[in-house]
């Protein structure tokens, strides 16, 4: 399993390449795009530290996305994405993703998206287990 992504430093790590459908008329990397990857970080890093009965309990939902942007990325870039999660508040879970050509020190885009478990069954909010909590550190 994975070490726990609590901060930057501990954060779960995937790499990939910005291909020609992430490039808008601008020739960097779409706004929109930035999102996307921010919700497909959070479900590989849900998808690798989570089981398959905690999975099948329930799904994440966006409550809420913020994104900084900072430094375009363009066609070919090899991109570092970064995710974590902070403290659960009630029933809301706070991610981070950084975003940042690779090697870079500084991010590209920082995205801050706050997200809900909902129970399966009831299809409504509920707070994490103490099992679910411990995955992320808490």
């Amino acid at each position: 399993m994975p070490a726990l992504a609590t901060s930057f430093e501990t954060a779960f790590l995937h790499r990939q390449t910005v291909a020609e459908a992430d490039i808008d008329f601008m020739g960097h990397v779409n706004n929109l795009v930035y999102l996307r990857w921010a919700a497909e970080m959070a479900e590989r890093h849900w998808q690798a530290v989570a089981s398959d009965d905690m999975q099948a309990a329930g799904l994440w939902v966006v409550l809420r996305h913020e994104i900084d942007y900072h430094r375009e990325l363009k066609l070919g870039d090899e991109v570092e994405l970064r995710t974590w999660v902070d403290p659960v508040k009630g029933l809301r879970c706070p991610r981070h993703v950084d975003i940042r050509q690779a090697g870079a020190d500084k991010p590209s885009a920082k995205v801050l998206t706050t997200w809900t478990f909902i129970d399966m069954e009831t299809r409504r909010p509920r707070r994490l287990p103490p099992d679910m909590k411990a995955l992320f550190g808490m």
